[in-house]
């Protein structure tokens, strides 16, 4: 195999590794948008003041829909964690 044939396959694997359906959450979820919909200056505030510890979407789906929507309700513009994700995803394409 040829150097530039590895550098290839290295390439695509780093690819596939990659997800391209989620946008990190402190680009989603930015400066901007939290304090459009919220009290807070970021996410992290946000999810702190829940006593959550959030850093990935998996952390998300680890957390009970119950618990994590009632912070939602409580402390955004939004109803539920799939609404608020719905607006943050339409406003990050919308750029």
């Amino acid at each position: 195999m040829s150097f530039d044939d590895l550098l290839k396959e290295l390439q695509g694997q780093k690819m596939v590794q990659e997800d391209p359906n989620h946008v990190p959450l402190n680009e989603l979820f930015n400066a901007s948008f939290m304090r459009k919909h919220s009290s807070f200056n970021s996410f992290g505030e946000f999810v702190e003041k829940g006593s959550f510890q959030i850093q990935t979407y998996e952390d998300i789906d680890n957390i009970p829909d119950e618990l994590f929507d009632r912070h939602i309700f409580r402390e955004t513009d939004f109803t539920d964690w799939k609404s608020m994700l719905d607006q943050a995803n339409a406003e990050y394409n919308g750029k």
